[in-house]
């Protein structure tokens, strides 16, 4: 009996599983308890700490163009380690700092490193290594968000018993050794080892084209799959609306990472154990979700599984507003968390389903412009409601019903059109 290889596809995806655990443990889940600590040490205001995660995704949109060119010319592995690299330095800067400037300095330094070596740099590559199991192995592959979830109680811990600062300097090592490593197991496309997507054989047609010369890997290369040019992508509606959506669910992300944790700290009393403790509670409907949104997608479409994802995220923050007990707030992280895990998958793999795979980094950067809106909008909005308020009600209430509304544009959507003819995808530098 012979052992078949596992398609090297799967490897990717247990990479991306790594990579995004360390952006999320380490940095984008404790977001939350920094803010708790340095405002308590340095007495900064709520606002001028979340502006600091809102600045960062403002930087995440104008690189996302700026990353996609990146990755389509140089390549998902080679732009990770360079992330990688700024990850850690800033995160050893960041257990230096001692005034707001440096603060706001050091965050955005992580945040490039974070999202060079992140999520848009193996969504690309998963985009490429996968066609029928697209969002299957997205939502497998994204499972490194709610993973490094489980370790934030650990990292509250760690920062409650070491001090932030000693945690800064050993997440710095981690993120250094640990992403470096695994970035080494990252490829850009299939084409170059003579796969196909999904681990499929190549058709007799690729096989006579090889014979003929040129090899399996330069037969499959030459293939025209309809994938959509950047510029016809910016002409749809598809693009926009997908965008759109994507900023309206955003929302309620970016303010949970930011101002769960003070809200729930202050109006029930709870220890920041305490508060992370619940917050696992959306990490384990998060991990159920991702791959099962990824399944539905292919069994009801993905327009479906976004909407219900949608209007889930908006209830849960209305329960966040208005909980007066600690089931509601429990249900705000089951909700939340189950709405957050199902929706990414299939919202990435859609822009794919849409606009194919040749420019999917350039596609996907540009959209990142769109999203950021929501992601940067959020936080500061809900931070200066309780500045002016003295309490996150409003602010939650009205980003809850944004989100909602956010579902329209799935219901404008229009189905996938073929690519506009007279025009093909420019050829694409495979590394």
């Amino acid at each position: 009996m012979v052992l078949r290889r596992p398609f090297y596809g799967w490897w990717i995806v247990g990479a991306a599983i790594v990579t995004q655990s360390l952006g999320s443990g380490l940095l984008q889940q404790a977001f939350g308890t920094y803010v708790v600590l340095l405002g308590a040490e340095f007495g900064w205001s709520r606002t001028a700490l979340s502006g600091a995660f809102s600045l960062a995704r403002v930087e995440d949109g104008l690189l996302g163009p700026i990353e996609g060119w990146l990755l389509d010319k140089f390549g998902a592995r080679n732009v990770m380690r360079a992330g990688f690299i700024l990850f850690g330095v800033g995160f050893f800067l960041f257990s230096q700092l001692d005034s707001l400037v440096e603060f706001y300095v050091t965050f955005l330094l992580m945040s490039v490193g974070a999202s060079l070596a992140g999520f848009l740099a193996i969504t690309t590559a998963i985009v490429n290594w996968f066609n029928r199991r697209r969002s299957l192995a997205m939502g497998i592959a994204l499972l490194g968000n709610p993973i490094g979830g489980y370790a934030l109680p650990l990292v509250v811990n760690a920062l409650e018993t070491y001090g932030w600062r000693t945690v800064a300097q050993v997440s710095a090592v981690i993120v250094i050794v640990v992403g470096l490593g695994v970035a080494q197991i990252v490829r850009q496309r299939p084409e170059q080892y003579g796969y196909l997507p999904d681990g499929d054989s190549p058709t007799e047609e690729q096989q006579a084209q090889a014979s003929a010369g040129g090899g399996v890997s330069r037969a499959i290369e030459q293939v025209d799959d309809g994938s959509f040019t950047v510029r016809q992508a910016l002409r749809t509606r598809a693009f926009w609306f997908i965008s759109l959506a994507h900023a309206a669910s955003v929302l309620v992300v970016s303010v949970a990472q930011v101002h769960y944790t003070a809200h729930v700290v202050e109006a029930f009393g709870l220890s920041l154990t305490a508060a992370a403790a619940i917050i696992t509670l959306q990490t384990t409907t998060n991990f159920i979700a991702r791959p099962l949104g990824g399944w539905l997608s292919d069994k009801v479409g993905s327009r479906n599984v976004i909407m219900v994802a949608m209007l889930m995220h908006s209830a849960a923050l209305l329960m966040l507003a208005f909980g007066t007990s600690l089931w509601m707030v429990s249900g705000f992280a089951l909700l939340n968390g189950f709405a957050w895990g199902a929706r990414v998958p299939v919202v990435v793999s859609m822009r794919a389903e849409y606009f194919g795979s040749k420019s999917f980094g350039q596609i996907m950067g540009l959209s990142s412009m769109v999203v950021t809106i929501g992601s940067v909008a959020g936080p500061v909005l809900a931070g200066l409601s309780y500045d002016v308020t003295g309490s996150y009600e409003f602010g939650f209430t009205a980003l809850a019903i944004v989100a909602g509304l956010g579902t329209i544009f799935m219901v404008l959507m229009p189905p996938p059109a073929k690519r506009p003819e007279g025009s093909k995808p420019q050829a694409v530098a495979v590394h």
